[in-house]
């Protein structure tokens, strides 16, 4: 009797502290920082003085609020550039951003190399996130000679769920 009555206290306290987390709301915005490292795989200058190149950004995620949606996930992104003459450039790409579940939320961002920031467009979910839409801002401090091409990224979504 006392370990069915143990067994049932572990299982609720399991399904209640997840409660919060699975039932996601059905709108709302997500708030998140993501810690990346970008490995440029190409460039390719140009005549002109135009570069292109491409690479990829491997991070992981945290949600500002220390708790919930994007939280202590993983993050990749695939991003293609191009550096102008007059020192300006524009960015685009896709992107996952996930959580500790291993659910995802799939986006499509466009950005200003130079100002270091852009727009995400959620374009797809997994798990709880299926289903989602909306968009958002990214904004990231640029990496310094001794960062190793590490980078901060402070972004959120404005999201609706079906």
């Amino acid at each position: 009797m006392m370990k069915r009555f143990i067994l049932t206290i572990v299982a609720l306290t399991i399904f209640c502290g997840n409660i919060a987390y699975a039932d996601l709301a059905k709108s709302g915005t997500i708030n998140w920082v993501t810690g990346w490292i970008f490995d440029i795989s190409a460039t390719a200058p140009q005549k002109g003085g135009y570069v292109l190149g491409s690479g990829r950004a491997t991070g992981a995620t945290f949600n500002v609020n220390g708790s919930g949606p994007l939280h202590e996930g993983r993050a990749v992104c695939i991003a293609v550039f191009i550096a102008m003459p007059d020192g300006s450039g524009t960015n685009k790409g896709n992107c996952y951003f996930g959580d500790k579940d291993g659910d995802r939320i799939i986006t499509s961002f466009t950005g200003d190399i130079v100002a270091f920031k852009g727009d995400n467009i959620i374009i797809g979910g997994s798990g709880k996130y299926e289903g989602i839409t909306g968009s958002g801002k990214w904004e990231c401090d640029g990496s310094g000679e001794a960062d190793d091409s590490a980078f901060n990224c402070r972004q959120n979504l404005t999201y609706k769920l079906p």
